[in-house]
């Protein structure tokens, strides 16, 4: 049997476009929805087997709604689709066990084999984004900073001082200009401030 699908998207020719594919292809599609509120409600009440939402929705992200899925147990399964190759969200993704991430540039080409994926119980990440990810792993050095090295890393690249630093981290300034030093000597910098802010920023994704 056919797994029952909700599609949401706030682009009507984007939903248009994915709702006659299914159709198309005799998948049972329950409904569609415009917006993030909208598609939870519909979730809630028609508990789909497979929910494909945009990321990007007024009032309610596919993210938010994967959240609130999960916080409730439901058992309706997630697929993503973004035109974003974004090592954030995907990380943020995989966290919440989302059964699928597709780009919405190959979604007519990949959504089959996603939903195919997905009722074996397992994941589909489109090809191309894994590609990119791999392309833009993180660098190596990274991973010999500590925790919270990386929080004051991350930090800086917001532009913060070692002032507000301190304070968000419940440290003193003193401490944090030892973190500086570390990190430094660690990631082979410079001296100079912005050394440390430059390398922050180009990393931000990893932090």
């Amino acid at each position: 049997m056919k797994p029952t699908i909700l599609i949401a998207d706030d682009h009507p020719l984007v939903l248009k476009g994915l709702h006659d594919f299914l159709i198309e292809k005799e998948f049972n599609v329950l409904a569609s929805a415009k917006n993030g509120k909208e598609a939870l409600q519909l979730i809630k009440a028609h508990s789909p087997d497979i929910a494909i939402l945009d990321i990007k929705m007024p009032f309610l992200t596919g993210i938010q709604i994967a959240e609130k899925c999960k916080a409730d147990k439901l058992s309706t399964k997630i697929v993503l689709i973004t035109f974003e190759k974004d090592v954030k969200t995907y990380r943020i993704a995989k966290k919440l066990g989302i059964y699928g991430y597709v780009l919405k540039e190959f979604a007519l080409e990949e959504i089959e084999n996603c939903i195919t994926s997905v009722i074996k119980d397992k994941a589909y990440f489109s090809p191309e984004l894994i590609a990119f990810l791999n392309s833009n792993n993180p660098p190596e050095k990274l991973n010999a900073l500590t925790e919270t090295e990386k929080k004051v890393l991350k930090l800086i690249s917001e532009s913060k001082t070692a002032k507000e630093i301190a304070k968000e981290l419940f440290i003193s300034s003193r401490t944090v200009e030892k973190h500086k030093s570390h990190i430094r000597t660690k990631l082979v910098l410079g001296s100079k401030s912005e050394d440390l802010y430059l390398f922050a920023k180009e990393n931000i994704d990893y932090l």
